[in-house]
């Protein structure tokens, strides 16, 4: 049968990017199709063109030297002279309209007593709220790590499986331990996307999947019709649902449970003499109406200084957003220099996860049908990466 590509991506997110990236270098002919007419999902390095490209994430902000995959597609593309080390600046609680710091809200004898039980203690199967208050104290994850954890995934915690909030990974120690790049986290993209033999097309909205023979035909909202031998899907759950073909109904009916949180984004960008704040990592919020704030202090520019924050779904107007910006960063609102909005969405993993993975695995055996993206192992990067690895390497074997 005559395809019209042997292989086709839907998802341009860094799952999405990863997999057509790791396909090419197996030299199969492949297309990714892009809803938005943005790449790299939730890798997105806002610049500012009336700050003289100044840039902020918006949001994914640190890569590190243990992330294996990511590094090894950097170094396919001659990107690993780009790194570029992120200097040590550090977070802060914003709690009760101060800002402190993180250990002041450490219960120090409960953490050295239950330290132990980190190393002893098995995560499978366990909530995080269930493994951190029982491994570090119950005190300890009320007061600092339920915080904590959240403002780490941008949702309500306590029910996320702890499995997948952190993976031990081997580090490269000739790397630096977390790092980004000179323009931003959205060179990675940028890059994977514009090289030799990877097609990439925005604006491409799929109306519906089909099985054709032993591959798929994808149908696009413009009338187009496009077929494939080899089709991975690297959206949100709810998308990947909706597009798995109907005679495949028990491996759309197990993500369709997969719930999803929405982050409303807000990036500040001040001139950096108009803000009276030392240089910090970011915020996480114990009691406000956002879950965090990350800085660019962590590469500083003479010039602006830039946040983002997560704010929690609740609807508020920008001038709110912008109010409780300012009040955590103690600043005036009328030295904001620019703001923007974007909103991301991100998978709400809970108790039992990779239980469910499992059972969609074993429905995808056989199939030249692939599933990646950030809800499977994990959100980071690197377990986006992971996935996209492994699921290449069930399509098409070794490179």
């Amino acid at each position: 049968m005559s395809w019209d590509f042997e292989h086709i991506v839907v998802g341009a997110g860094i799952s999405g990017l990863g997999a057509a990236h790791m396909a090419a270098r197996r030299g199969v002919d492949t297309l990714v199709l892009e809803r938005g007419d943005r790449l790299g999902g939730c890798m997105y390095s806002y610049a500012f063109s009336e700050l003289r490209g100044f840039w902020a994430e918006a949001g994914s902000h640190t890569c590190f030297n243990s992330y294996g995959n990511l590094l090894g597609i950097l170094k396919d593309l001659d990107l690993m002279e780009r790194i570029t080390p992120k200097e040590k600046v550090s977070y802060k609680l914003w709690s009760g309209g101060e800002r402190r710091s993180v250990f002041s809200a450490l219960h120090w004898f409960q953490a050295a007593r239950s330290i132990p039980r980190l190393f002893m203690t098995p995560k499978d199967g366990k909530s995080v709220a269930e493994f951190y208050g029982r491994v570090l104290g119950a005190d300890n994850y009320r007061d600092l790590l339920s915080h904590a954890f959240q403002a780490v995934i941008c949702q309500p915690a306590d029910d996320y499986p702890a499995e997948a909030l952190f993976r031990r990974k081997p580090r490269r120690k000739e790397v630096a331990r977390a790092f980004t790049m000179p323009g931003g986290l959205s060179e990675i993209p940028a890059a994977i996307a514009a090289q030799d033999g990877l097609e990439v097309r925005t604006g491409q909205e799929i109306s519906g999947v089909s099985r054709d023979g032993g591959g798929f035909r994808l149908s696009l909202a413009d009338g187009t019709e496009l077929g494939c031998a080899y089709l991975t899907l690297a959206v949100p759950p709810d998308a990947a649902a909706r597009l798995i073909p109907a005679e495949l109904p028990e491996i759309a009916g197990r993500i369709a449970s997969i719930g999803m949180a929405e982050i409303e984004t807000l990036v500040l960008v001040f001139r950096t003499a108009d803000l009276d704040l030392p240089p910090v990592a970011g915020l996480i919020a114990v009691d406000d109406v956002f879950y965090s704030a990350v800085s660019r202090d962590f590469l500083p520019d003479s010039r602006y200084r830039g946040f983002a924050f997560h704010f929690r779904p609740e609807g508020l107007e920008l001038s709110a957003k912008v109010q409780s910006a300012c009040r955590a960063l103690g600043a005036r609102e009328d030295n904001v220099s620019a703001v923007v909005e974007t909103t991301h969405r991100l998978p709400s993993l809970r108790k039992g996860h990779l239980a469910l993975v499992e059972e969609l695995d074993r429905g995808l055996g056989g199939l030249r049908l692939g599933l990646t993206g950030n809800w499977f192992l994990g959100v980071s990067i690197e377990d986006c990466l992971t996935r996209s690895r492994s699921e290449m390497l069930r399509l098409f074997g070794e490179a």
